[in-house]
């Protein structure tokens, strides 16, 4: 399955528009047509990482190089964005996790 029915099918069983994509990921409606029809090739990575996290995907799984299971795609796309955050909110969220392992432990 390529990129451009992937995509497609992403969009519609989330019931969003062309343009809701584009607004999300700050493209043009008319390149995400051309995405998902195969007239557009080779989008770049910051394009397809854009579409990866609003998806909520990984990359891999976006252009079909994976069939991991849902539940490691998401920690695959958590690892990612936690990745553009600031190191001070990172270690934020370490200390929430930490937190609720803790928790589970005491249990």
């Amino acid at each position: 399955m390529s990129l451009a029915v992937r995509m497609k099918a992403m969009r519609l069983r989330r019931r969003e528009s062309l343009q809701d994509v584009a607004d999300s990921i700050g493209a043009s409606k008319t390149h995400i047509w051309e995405l998902e029809s195969g007239r557009a090739k080779n989008p770049s990575l910051e394009l397809l990482t854009k579409l990866a996290n609003h998806f909520r995907v990984p990359i891999r799984s976006l252009v079909g190089e994976s069939d991991q299971e849902a539940k490691d795609e998401d920690l695959v796309r958590m690892f990612r964005q936690l990745s553009e955050l600031p190191e001070r909110d990172r270690a934020h969220i370490d200390d929430l996790l930490q937190s609720y392992i803790r928790r589970r432990k005491e249990q």
